[in-house]
């Protein structure tokens, strides 16, 4: 039988970066920014879509000295004041080269193009894989963060961002996601021997619900809202996926898994962040 393993998503430059870390009961965590590939919905059902699009951003680094000079590490999305974005935590917690004078930026589409605002991270919330980053520059169109405690299962949803990050263009792409299940984040081990102490941690104090969506996730979307395509409301984003066996069969041999974090710790960090335009 083969494994599920568990995704995160890592990040990608112009090509995919990834890491393995062990689990519970053998099996892999493939760190990886994810983006789904179910079928597009028709533009009459995403009457939200072409206000989602002007939300939606790119995010990396930048480093005059490097070849190439930026690097793409996962999606983003505008809210409150319309200057701040919220993204995976995975996606910008890896430390900036500062001696090389390496910069945060976040890249907003001009015509298919990509155009960078200098940014910097102000909120980190690892435990629910959260961040947020301000930029500098003019204010963009900002997505509405909805009650995500109303979203049952069974409903249908959609999200937009970068797949691939850069390698097709700097188009976002939208894909449907219908809600499967609400279920903890934490997965115990098969055995109490295969429980290590982050895992008891997480599962005695911290072991919050997450929706488990019918999607298909390959890299390049961590940090995508999820969505009501009848209005745009964003009542989650999307942040990791089940993969069977090794990492190469992300790509080749998907599991249609995909997960998300509700809305409602969006609206957490952003308060604790005192972020301003936001209520």
């Amino acid at each position: 039988m083969r494994r599920l393993s568990r995704v995160h998503g890592r990040g990608l430059a112009w090509q995919a970066r990834c890491r393995l870390e062990a689990l519970p009961g053998g099996a892999l965590l493939l760190a990886l920014t994810v983006f789904a590939t179910t079928p597009v919905l028709g533009a009459q059902a995403v009457p939200a879509l072409e206000k989602v699009k002007q939300s939606v951003v790119g995010l990396g680094t930048f480093m005059a000295t490097r070849t190439p000079p930026l690097t793409f590490v996962g999606t983003g999305f505008i809210v409150a004041d319309g200057r701040h974005v919220v993204t995976n935590a995975h996606v910008v917690q890896a430390p900036l080269d500062t001696s090389r004078m390496e910069s945060r930026i976040v890249l907003v589409s001009r015509a298919g193009e990509p155009v960078s605002r200098r940014a910097e991270l102000i909120a980190l919330d690892k435990d629910h894989d959260l961040a947020v980053l301000r930029f500098t520059g003019e204010q963009l169109p900002a997505l509405r963060i909805g009650d995500s405690d109303r979203i049952s299962e069974g409903q249908l949803l959609a999200f937009t961002g970068f797949p691939i990050g850069m390698v097709l263009g700097f188009h976002p792409a939208t894909h449907r996601a219908m809600v499967s299940a609400i279920t903890p984040v934490a997965v115990p081990g098969i055995t109490a021997r295969q429980l290590n102490e982050r895992m008891i941690s997480r599962l005695r104090d911290s072991a919050y619900r997450v929706f488990q969506l019918d999607a298909t996730a390959y890299p390049g979307n961590s940090g995508s809202p999820l969505y009501d395509p009848e209005d745009g409301s964003v009542y989650g984003i999307i942040n990791s996926v089940f993969v069977q066996g090794t990492r190469e069969s992300a790509i080749s041999r998907p599991s249609g898994i995909t997960y998300a974090i509700p809305g409602r710790h969006i609206r957490e960090i952003l308060r604790a962040a005192k972020v301003a335009g936001f209520d």
